[in-house]
């Protein structure tokens, strides 16, 4: 286990600031079914993050506080947008240029359906996921160095496709269009609100469900699309 250097209360504390605090949750595996043990894992990863980013820069902010409010509070909105969504019982999820694991891995310690794979190109990134994936022992989440391109079939079709600044949307939705699972969705986390569903039929897909929230000091968004 990572010596961390902020406390579970500390974690806490910037759960309930962020608008959605850390609950008790039996779906859940043993481990993190507790607000406490949500708050250890969390507070596992920003540790390592904050160390390796010294020398990676693998975010912009430098401490987790800020880390926390502007970016992992991303991972705990979108954990509650994807409960409201009418997913397979178990997806296989996609999250596509995954960099540092965010979303992804802190949206881990607090949604753990299906199977979670993080896809990022990079070397170096791809070895901090897993370096805080095997601290964390977060269950049913893999790492896959490749190119979105190249992403091996056994991981295909996905039942969800998570993009937090991989591609714009409308080059994003006829690229992920073969990956999908007849019922899947795309989710995608931006700084700016969905677009009309207008826009976006002309590609196929059509905004299902949209949530606005504030992260750090901005409004962010996630939109869930569907194929028409």
């Amino acid at each position: 286990m990572t010596e961390t250097a902020m406390s579970i209360e500390d974690i806490i504390e910037a759960a309930d600031q962020s608008g959605r605090p850390l609950v008790q949750d039996d779906c859940l595996d043993d481990d993190f079914r507790s607000t406490e043990g949500q708050a250890q894992a969390l507070a596992e990863y920003l540790t390592l993050l904050e160390k390796w980013n010294k020398s990676m820069n693998l975010v912009g902010p430098a401490g987790w506080e800020e880390v926390f409010s502007s970016l992992v509070a991303d991972s705990l909105h979108l954990a509650d947008f994807l409960n409201s969504l009418d997913l397979a019982e178990s997806p296989v999820t996609l999250d596509l240029g995954a960099g540092a694991g965010l979303p992804g891995i802190p949206l881990r310690c607090v949604w753990q359906k299906g199977i979670y794979n993080l896809v990022e190109s990079r070397q170096k990134r791809s070895i901090f996921m897993r370096t805080a994936l095997r601290a964390m022992k977060l269950p049913r989440t893999e790492v896959f160095q490749c190119r979105a391109e190249k992403i091996p079939p056994k991981l295909l079709p996905a039942d969800l496709i998570l993009s937090k600044a991989f591609m714009p949307w409308k080059d994003l939705l006829p690229f992920v269009d073969p990956m999908l699972s007849p019922t899947g969705r795309v989710v995608i986390l931006s700084n700016d609100p969905a677009p009309a569903s207008g826009e976006t039929e002309l590609l196929g897909f059509k905004v299902e469900k949209s949530l606005k929230y504030r992260a750090g000091d901005k409004e962010h968004y996630s939109w869930s699309l569907v194929r028409v």
